[in-house]
């Protein structure tokens, strides 16, 4: 076996008869200073708290039967649309419902990986309060309407779904929080704060530097070619942003 000074005077020699020029140069790095968590209290109960199945009815109150009401899954969120803690969120991009087992998907799943010493997370949706109603198998058409199989949640585009916040940075929990948004049944997103100002401010950059004046919602104002023909009521209300 070499020795280590063989090895040394073999590399040396190399590099003399290549002619190699090398030099040590020594620079600064910076790093930034660390994220300050000053406005963070630690709550008493970190993880999410179970949701329940269906509501709770008084005992002499039949169960109340409803409509689809689909108007109430259809349009942009107005309400629930910003967060709370500032940090961290999962976030609709679309209509959907959500039921009991993905509330229990998501209770599980971020209180198995987040951690509870630096995190917590929080509730941004009700429990299932819609009921949906469905005719056993190989009945006939009429008999009313069917009994209440489950109740569901409805969910708009832009609403905020579950919040993690505390002393934690965007990339400790992103991987856990996207891992829940693909499993649920309407599409969503991770977001951040800055994530959210930032779409934010180029959204009303961008309309503020549109030099083009024939935008969508000025074409069907003005009824351009004679567009409300074949234009939906939903094109009248949202100008082509939500289906």
């Amino acid at each position: 076996m070499w020795c280590l000074k063989t090895v040394t005077q073999v590399l040396k020699n190399s590099i003399a008869s290549a002619n190699v020029n090398y030099n040590c140069i020594a620079g600064l790095k910076y790093f930034p200073p660390p994220i300050k968590y000053e406005n963070i209290e630690k709550v008493e109960r970190p993880k999410l708290r179970i949701m329940e199945r269906m509501p709770q009815h008084p005992p002499n109150l039949r169960p109340p039967k409803m409509q689809k009401r689909l108007r109430y899954m259809r349009g942009p969120e107005l309400v629930h649309n910003q967060l709370l803690h500032k940090q961290y969120a999962i976030v609709a991009t679309g209509g959907g419902r959500l039921r009991w087992g993905h509330y229990e998907m998501m209770r599980l799943t971020i209180g198995r990986k987040m951690n509870v010493n630096t995190m917590f997370a929080t509730w941004r949706v009700p429990a299932p309060w819609q009921p949906i109603t469905k005719k056993g198998q190989g009945q006939r058409m009429g008999g009313g309407k069917g009994a209440i199989d489950h109740y569901v949640t409805p969910i708009k585009a832009g609403r905020v779904i579950v919040e993690i916040a505390g002393r934690c940075e965007f990339i400790e929990c992103r991987g856990f929080l996207q891992q829940v948004a693909n499993q649920l049944p309407f599409q969503a997103t991770v977001v951040s704060q800055q994530m959210l100002d930032e779409q934010r401010a180029t959204e009303e950059r961008q309309a503020r530097q549109n030099e083009n004046p024939f935008t969508f919602k000025y074409v069907v104002q003005n009824n351009l070619n004679g567009c409300h023909r074949w234009l939906s009521p939903v094109d009248h209300k949202w100008f082509g942003k939500h289906l």
